[in-house]
């Protein structure tokens, strides 16, 4: 039987998105959310979705790329003068050697977690805004303090090719441009297992979200889970809002609440679960 861990990502980071992985977790198929420390709808996040659910699980969704830092330092590698991040992905890469930056990020990374632990949550697995943790150097922080503040499960990126129904998704730049990014992760993802098992840290064995960032509606994660073998253990991540005018956004809202794919999910085809192994109920 295929077990599919359904996640969505940037829990926090605005009100609509809040609302969104609410309603996927109560009406859909969503087992699972990470929470984002640094974003403008954090405390909203706490209140209003993981304290009235409390079966929804939750995890560290660790940003650097996005929002504003909750260290300050003067002369940052990570953020602008007024504390804002301002690293690309690839300014990242190419800084990942760089020990004053790495310094500044493990000390990001921990404050970030620190501030979702006052909170009261135990998060049962960590991983990053963008996937800035496939870098290896930063995959190497992130095991460093997942190891430190005792959460078992580290994301990782290992994506297998598959296609979907839809000549426009395909033809697209962006499609392009997450070819070459599959491609990068996949690569990493071989790197940074080898580094997990330094920690006796655990990891999905397949992801699916990379390929068809901003589509995973019901037929893409549909065609992503048939192509997975009987025996796989998947994360499918989403990033669900309840904003129509985020179109990418609210088509994957739209898609975790679908009928088509609750019985997709009760057919027997794929069972739903969190990275803990409990069953959707």
């Amino acid at each position: 039987m295929k077990k599919i861990i359904t996640t969505a990502d940037d829990l926090g980071i605005d009100k609509e998105t809040n609302e969104a992985i609410k309603d996927c977790f109560e009406n859909g198929v969503l087992t699972s959310s990470c929470l984002m420390a640094v974003g403008n709808a954090f405390d909203d996040a706490v209140e209003n979705v993981i304290k009235t659910h409390q079966d929804l699980e939750i995890g560290v969704h660790l940003d650097i790329i996005e929002c504003k830092a909750l260290t300050k330092k003067s002369k940052s590698t990570l953020t602008d003068e007024n504390g804002n991040f301002n690293n690309s992905y690839i300014g990242m890469l190419l800084k990942s050697y760089d020990k004053k930056f790495l310094k500044e990020v493990e000390d990001e990374f921990n404050a970030q977690i620190e501030k979702i632990l006052s909170a009261g949550i135990t998060p049962a697995y960590i991983n990053t805004h963008v996937h800035t943790h496939s870098i290896p150097n930063l995959f190497k922080i992130i095991c460093k303090s997942a190891e430190k503040y005792s959460i078992p499960y580290v994301r990782t990126q290992g994506e297998l090719p598959y296609f979907t129904k839809g000549l426009k998704r395909h033809t697209s730049i962006r499609y392009c441009l997450n070819i070459i990014k599959n491609i990068l992760l996949n690569t990493f993802t071989f790197i940074n297992k080898i580094e997990l098992k330094k920690y006796n840290l655990k990891t999905n064995k397949y992801f699916l979200g990379v390929l068809y960032t901003g589509q995973m509606d019901e037929e893409t994660i549909i065609a992503g889970v048939e192509r997975l073998p009987q025996d796989a253990v998947a994360e499918v991540i989403c990033h669900p809002s309840t904003n129509p005018k985020k179109p990418r956004h609210y088509k994957e809202y739209k898609g975790l609440t679908s009928e088509r794919l609750k019985e997709f999910f009760k057919s027997g085809k794929a069972v739903a679960i969190n990275w803990q192994n409990k069953e959707k109920r």
